[in-house]
């Protein structure tokens, strides 16, 4: 099972103990807190800030497994046989499935470089996803690319020199394993996600100094999908520590669908200014912008009217988390089982019976978990074709 994971090796899977704890049982859901964040002062008078934790739903909400039937005479092969022809394509689809469900986290990152449409050949693409990573305060350790197989053959064809093998990745034996350079480890997923944008047509800001995630907006010409991404005019990003302006235009990711004629749209990261914030729960040391959209600036999406494109992904660990919670045993039964692993922080149950009246062993395969984006601004997609 480990092998055919790629995407959910490289992110953060330190919950899987707070689920299922005897005697202090939380249910499917971990509320992971964030650290708050503050402005500061330059002054010898002191000013007392409020300390604003924020916290992301940790939920496991997908039970995934195999049902397979195994008669007298398949379980009397050898072992090897039996693994080859049954457990290991059963474990190959369990696996494949963790994984893919684990890339739509891709639909949740705002930041994005790259051209829709264009697979890119050139290290600058990659080089702007970090310098995204660094303007948001993101660490500069253990950061990896995961990207498509589309994505593989322009950028390797143009590096040829710079993924090379070595003792550590021979140690490792990840599949997907493709090297380290411009700052990240590299990684083929065939489990990446296309995203295909919706067709919000040319819209406004309905209104001066919003805050908050979500924007009231001029009516829709088309339908908004989660994940298009868009620019407002005249808001720029800021560095989460400093406060200070990048420079580029702050991006802004589609959160919940909205259909044709919608006036408003939910958005993240909140919009939160330097002053004058009227958000409910965030104040001025989680500032986003460096100031509230002017009503009637102009909205642009960053991708083309229901236009299909590949996304890779840059990112920190500790921008994704998995969790996965362990099954319990039922009583009754031929066998009952559990393998864990607590490095891969995952947990397959297995429950066999025996069905008398054709002398053979139904069988499940059976694993609970969930994703959640903890820190979108530790992400970057890549557009590709």
């Amino acid at each position: 099972m480990e092998n055919a994971l790629t995407f959910t090796k490289q992110i953060d899977r330190q919950y899987d103990d707070k689920f299922g704890v005897a005697g202090a049982k939380i249910g499917t859901t971990l509320n992971v807190r964030k650290p708050p964040r503050y402005v500061g002062r330059t002054t010898q008078a002191l000013a007392i800030e409020d300390a604003t934790e924020t916290s992301v739903p940790l939920v496991l909400t997908t039970q995934r497994g195999v049902d397979v039937a195994f008669t007298s005479a398949d379980l009397a092969l050898s072992i090897d046989d039996f693994s080859k022809r049954f457990i290991k394509p059963a474990i190959a689809n369990v696996a494949n499935g963790i994984d893919y469900d684990g890339t739509a986290q891709t639909l949740n990152i705002y930041n994005s470089v790259g051209t829709p449409g264009t697979f890119p050949n050139a290290a600058l693409t990659y080089l702007q996803a970090g310098q995204r990573l660094n303007e948001e305060a993101c660490p500069v350790d253990d950061r990896k690319i995961v990207m498509g197989p589309g994505f593989v053959p322009p950028i390797v064809d143009s590096l040829k020199g710079l993924f090379q093998s070595s003792e550590r990745i021979a140690e490792q034996y990840d599949k997907g394993m493709m090297g380290i350079g411009l700052g990240f480890e590299w990684f083929m997923d065939q489990n990446m996600r296309a995203f295909t944008a919706g067709s919000g047509g040319a819209i406004t800001v309905s209104g001066a100094s919003q805050t908050g995630s979500t924007l009231t907006v001029s009516a829709t010409a088309g339908a908004v999908n989660i994940g298009d991404i868009f620019t407002i005019a005249g808001v720029y990003a800021v560095n989460p520590q400093n406060h200070q302006s990048t420079g580029a235009l702050r991006q802004f990711v589609v959160t919940a669908a909205a259909i044709t004629g919608a006036t408003s749209l939910s958005i993240a990261p909140p919009i939160v200014p330097a002053t004058g914030s009227t958000n409910p729960t965030l104040g001025a040391g989680f500032q986003t912008v460096t100031a509230s959209p002017a009503g009637g600036a102009a909205i642009t999406f960053i991708y083309t009217a229901a236009q299909t494109s590949n996304v890779a992904l840059a990112f920190h660990p500790e921008a994704f988390a998995f969790a996965c919670a362990d099954l319990q045993l039922p009583g009754g039964v031929d066998m009952a089982a559990r393998v864990a692993d607590d490095q891969l922080g995952m947990s397959i149950r297995m429950v066999r019976a025996y069905d008398i009246n054709l002398d053979r062993f139904p069988t499940r395969l059976d694993i609970l978990y969930g994703f959640c984006t903890l820190y979108r601004e530790m992400a970057c997609r890549i557009a590709g074709g």
